[in-house]
């Protein structure tokens, strides 16, 4: 009783006050602790506090950490309780979900898959290097190409799962796989990556906070884009233009092409970011790793007999990786939108909500990567993708029980859905009588999702 009476208390409300850059606090199971300083340190990138920044951040903190990061949270302790904390029944569910993965230690269990996979890739690579160098023939080139493709891939996949650290268990190892599959393979920063990629994470779906959502003048999933609103990831405006409106108004037919060469918007990021002069962690050794491949690739083209048969060989095995940025913008763009950064306090409803689940058969789980089930994944990021398919029944259940969307669409569908979502906004932005009125009106009547 006495450690009772020596507790401070502060409520909600005076929580949330405490959001801003050098006054951030956030509570875990209702203990307080100013993270204000220590946002620069956080493994995870400002963004992930700064979105929470003055809330209650359990079921997050939860879902991205592992039971060892708990013993590091007290030396940031601030001496307060929040009075009113308060668990939903959901979050109580997903809490003892995450409790019973961690006991049948599914998140420790990581399986083979890296392995296979890298061995897969390890093939792969081997047989481009002999199609390009030792044959001739134009058919052995374009196979080549498209083998390419496909190696990049799935070398995301793997980049993906180290970057979330479910391929092993010590951070030097997952940092290696991290860049040699990221970096050195495919031409894409790591480091780039967990910076948007966590912030995607943290705000699923937000468009003003989400950068997955952001792709001004090119693409819009919802109307309310065209109020030219402001990018809390990117910190500038996301200026809907004439431009913008002709792209958009035609973003239905173009959506396919342009994921054909999108992957040249992921090395244009890629730069920017690491000669830019925000806090970048390892920037030498992601620069490093993008020279590698920004050597060996351009050589590798080098190789081909001409010109033509080189720039070929360039767009088909971009375009084969067209499939996995399609894939991505699957999972999310048909899904449920909202403006304003995530609650901390509705985790659980905020994933679902905000992602779709392709269906497949077990034997395609490779050519996934595991994010068909992109829900599981949202929810339980830690949790290798060997497992997912397991745990897919349960949190389907849970959903159920909680009258929340689980949207499980075959890949057919869910191009249908994405189409349909891309073509009702570019309906919308042909209107140049008046637009905003109209598209308020649309937008309330038509949520799509």
């Amino acid at each position: 009783m006495a450690d009772q009476t020596k507790k401070r208390y502060v409520t909600s409300e005076d929580l949330k006050k405490h959001n801003k850059p050098g006054d951030l606090w956030i509570s875990i199971q209702g203990k307080v602790y100013d993270v204000s300083d220590w946002v620069k340190s956080h493994p995870g990138g400002e963004a992930a506090i700064l979105n929470l920044a003055g809330q209650d951040v359990t079921d997050a903190f939860i879902a991205y950490h592992p039971g060892t990061a708990w013993h590091h949270l007290e030396k940031l302790h601030n001496g307060y309780h929040v009075r009113d904390f308060h668990v939903s029944d959901v979050s109580r569910d997903y809490r003892r979900l995450a409790a019973e993965f961690s006991k049948r230690g599914l998140f420790d269990k990581k399986g083979h898959v890296t392995l296979y996979t890298l061995t897969c890739v390890g093939v792969m690579l081997a047989a481009v290097l002999y199609g390009v160098l030792a044959c001739t023939s134009i058919w052995a080139h374009l196979i080549s190409a498209v083998l390419l493709g496909l190696l990049w891939i799935q070398s995301a996949y793997v980049g993906h799962d180290s970057g979330h650290y479910t391929v092993t268990s010590t951070k030097p190892c997952n940092k290696l796989i991290q860049l040699l599959s990221g970096n050195c393979l495919t031409g894409i920063s790591i480091a780039w990556w967990k910076w948007t990629h966590n912030a995607h994470h943290m705000a699923c779906n937000s468009l003003d906070h989400d950068p997955d959502l952001q792709h001004i003048p090119i693409f819009a999933v919802s109307t309310k884009f065209f109020n030219s609103m402001t990018s809390r990831f990117y910190g500038r405006k996301l200026t809907f233009d004439p431009l913008a409106r002709f792209l958009i108004s035609y973003q239905h037919w173009t959506f396919y092409p342009v994921m054909c060469v999108g992957r040249i918007n992921l090395f244009i990021q890629t730069f920017l970011l690491l000669f830019s002069k925000r806090h970048v962690p390892d920037r030498a050794l992601n620069i490093a790793g993008i020279l590698v491949f920004w050597t060996w690739f351009p050589l590798l083209v080098s190789f081909l007999p001409n010109w033509s048969e080189r720039f070929i060989f360039v767009f088909v095995s971009f375009a084969v990786t067209a499939i996995q940025h399609v894939q991505f913008c699957l999972n999310h763009f048909a899904a449920d939108v909202y403006t304003g950064p995530p609650n901390g306090n509705d985790w659980f409803e905020k994933q679902t909500a905000g992602t779709l689940d392709i269906s497949c058969r077990s034997y395609m789980d490779w050519f996934f990567g595991g994010l068909q089930f992109q829900l599981e994944h949202h929810l339980f990021p830690r949790l290798p993708r060997c497992h997912l398919r397991t745990v897919s029944p349960v949190v389907k259940e849970l959903c159920k029980k909680h009258n929340l969307p689980y949207r499980s669409l075959s890949w057919w569908e869910a191009n249908v859905w994405t189409i349909r979502t891309l073509k009702n906004a570019a309906i919308q932005a042909r209107d140049v009588t008046n637009p905003v009125l109209k598209n308020l009106l649309w937008e309330a009547v038509n949520t799509h999702g």
